[in-house]
């Protein structure tokens, strides 16, 4: 094997010491939408089961998740003067002997705060295979859906609030799914924050949507009991509930988190001019009044042809959000609760191709990891300098490789859950939350 190069390479280095969605259109008549079926469907799962995370210190998640393939090599594992180094060039950090690419510079500020971990390896290198694959800690099975690791902090932890607990921001056609827990736990999608959240504003008269609500309780009760026992006839039905639920989200002060329009200007400035800027500020504000999950996503990743130019262009909206949303969380004393997970669902090859571009690799990409549980300052793993790209053996040049599944295990550690506990699926099969290993020493738990 290669030597690996200084910055931490090789070596662990710590450097600081399925269920229908009603639209409210359905339930309500004054305009549809998925966000208070997302809420209720969340607030109506049973109250009883175990929460697995410290009650006066709840824990969240924000994945950033980069759609497309993030390149290693151009992000946070940089190889420069290499025979497949590019065009990216090192910078320091403010971790000493930490280099990632100079198209992160923010970022490079910032990483006293975060852990690197540049070893994960898949087995999976087709886009929608490797996404699920990363968002669930599983390959895809025909036979089960998995959750994502929003999913499954949710069910873990059934503390409330008026707006969903699990959201997924600029979603890319791969939003988290509740998969076997069921579509109670689906991330609420929304879209660029510089628009408000539709459905939420009544259409009509306060007067004439209560008559409305008054209506809707009368026909749905009325058509639930036809053909019913007559032991129904004194049950309130369920949709009373979830109406009420929906009432109460839509005069929440929770869902003020949404508008990012009544930060400061100098704010919105820092996370960056774009739609996922922008979500990632959300989603710092929705961690605040009860999110649970946030993800955020950035696409432009997939780099088949002139790399440098779309991991630089990408990379130009990252670098502002992702060290604005570091520097925020840990201002507002929220970092210690809060995990920031960067990545995508795999990396980039070591070699370029004829195209100048660079091509899937699951064989030894990085993940950025910062908050609640994780060491601050530290590297694990990493791949060689001049990779020997032997087809036969293409690990060959990784140091310390974790597996997704490791890397689930570690996100869930460090959010309090227990990831080795076996939930039940509907049909009756024992599931454990992961089939990793936490990654210990990037753990500060």
């Amino acid at each position: 094997m290669n030597a690996m190069p200084e910055s931490g390479h090789g070596r662990d280095v710590s450097l600081c010491d399925y269920q229908h969605h009603m639209s409210r259109r359905t339930l309500l008549g004054a305009g549809g939408g998925s966000l208070m079926m997302s809420a209720i469907a969340q607030r109506l799962v049973r109250a009883d089961e175990q929460q697995k995370t410290d009650p006066s210190r709840p824990k969240s998640v924000i994945l950033l998740w980069l759609q497309g393939g993030p390149s290693q090599l151009e992000t946070f594992d940089p190889h420069p003067g290499g025979i497949h180094g590019g065009d990216a060039s090192a910078i320091t950090t403010s971790v000493r002997g930490v280099q990632i690419s100079d198209l992160l510079p923010q970022t490079a500020e910032q990483m006293h705060l975060a852990s690197l971990v540049r070893s994960v390896t898949s087995k999976e290198g087709d886009h929608e295979r490797a996404v699920y694959n990363i968002k669930t800690g599983y390959r895809p099975d025909p036979t089960l859906k998995h959750p994502s690791v929003g999913a499954v902090l949710c069910h873990a932890d059934q503390a409330g609030a008026d707006i969903p607990r699990h959201i997924s921001i600029v979603p890319n056609g791969f939003p988290g799914r509740g998969g076997y827990l069921g579509a109670a736990y689906d991330a609420f999608k929304i879209y660029d924050p510089a628009q408000p959240v539709p459905d939420i504003r009544r259409s009509v008269s306060e007067s004439r949507f209560e008559q409305r609500v008054a209506d809707l309780y009368g026909v749905v009760e009325r058509e639930f009991r036809k053909g019913r026992l007559q032991q129904l006839e004194s049950t309130r039905t369920l949709h009373r509930t979830v109406t009420d639920v929906a009432l109460r989200m839509m005069s929440s002060q929770q869902l003020d988190a949404f508008n990012v329009a009544s930060e400061p200007e100098s704010v919105l400035e820092s996370f960056g001019d774009s739609a996922f800027g922008r979500g990632v500020l959300a989603a710092s504000r929705l961690i605040e009044v009860g999110a649970r999950c946030v993800e955020v996503s950035l696409g432009g990743w997939d780099s088949h042809i002139t790399n440098h130019a779309l991991q630089s262009a990408a990379c130009d909206k990252l670098d502002p959000a992702l060290s604005s949303l570091l520097k925020r969380l840990e201002e507002r004393d929220l970092l210690s609760t809060t995990l920031v997970v960067c990545g995508g669902e795999f990396g980039r090859t070591p070699s370029i191709n004829p195209a100048e571009g660079r091509d899937h690799w699951p064989h030894g990409f990085s993940v950025l990891m910062a908050g609640c549980g994780i060491r601050r300052g530290t590297v694990h793993g990493g791949t060689a300098r001049t990779p020997v790209l032997d087809p036969d053996r293409p690990m060959l040049d990784v140091a310390d490789p974790v597996t997704v599944g490791d890397l689930h295990a570690t996100i869930l550690k460090a959010l309090g859950v227990d990831y080795r506990e076996e939930l039940e699926t509907p049909i009756g099969r024992p599931m454990k939350r992961s089939e990793g290993e936490p990654i210990d020493a990037i753990l500060d738990v």
